[in-house]
């Protein structure tokens, strides 16, 4: 791919893209998140300094390869604390977190990780976008009977925000479309909410709505 145009998306990207970029003569049209930007160069920063970083987020995933890339792929990844083994950690460590994750698990894991007595210099680098809709979730998933959430299955703030729906309102039910509704989760005279992740379009979950009043 030489001579084009290439739109990178909110994830962000390594700085292997953006030298492949300037290898290929592509222009890049970069829409990557600013919060993400910002934890990129932090993550840089620590790993300039020579520390043993970690990082709480998903195996694969976009936002984490691009973090991973401002390490060399220097960094651990973990998206489960059972991942690691805990008498085998440095004598120090920073940990960092992806920016879609749970708040409450992370600090579960903050939590976890001291109680060995190793150093753990802690940045809270969720993006408050997402970890301030947690309570609002709650409050909005507690006022229905049953919720319908909206979201791509693969989001993994859409997860997230899901699973805090589901804790508090076991009938809670996810959805990428409105095809996926089912007229048997329902029944007469309930209360239905319809909520969704931060990058849910706002039609998709009046789609949605539409599909549930129709029965």
């Amino acid at each position: 791919m030489k001579d084009v145009k290439v739109l990178i998306r909110a994830h962000g990207e390594p700085p292997s893209t953006y030298d492949l970029a300037i290898k290929n003569n592509i222009t890049l049209m970069d829409a990557s998140c600013p919060v993400v930007l910002k934890l990129q160069n932090r993550i840089k920063k620590s790993h300039d300094k020579k520390e043993k970083i970690y990082i709480y987020g998903k195996h694969g995933h976009p936002e984490v390869k691009g973090l991973m890339g401002q390490t060399g792929k220097d960094a651990i990844v973990f998206q489960d604390i059972k991942e690691l083994d805990l008498d085998d950690l440095p004598a120090s460590l920073t940990l960092y977190t992806q920016t879609t994750k749970s708040k409450e698990k992370f600090y579960e894991i903050v939590s976890k990780l001291t109680k060995t007595g190793v150093d753990v210099n802690v940045n809270d680098t969720l993006c408050r976008q997402v970890s301030n809709r947690d309570n609002q979730l709650q409050d909005f998933s507690n006022n229905f009977d049953k919720i319908v959430f909206v979201s791509g299955t693969k989001s993994s703030n859409g997860n997230a925000l899901f699973n805090v729906c589901k804790q508090n309102n076991s009938n809670s039910y996810f959805v990428s479309s409105s095809d996926e509704i089912d007229r048997s989760w329902f029944s007469k005279d309930e209360k239905v909410g319809v909520c969704g992740a931060t990058s849910t379009p706002m039609w998709l979950m009046e789609e949605v709505k539409e599909k549930i009043l129709e029965f």
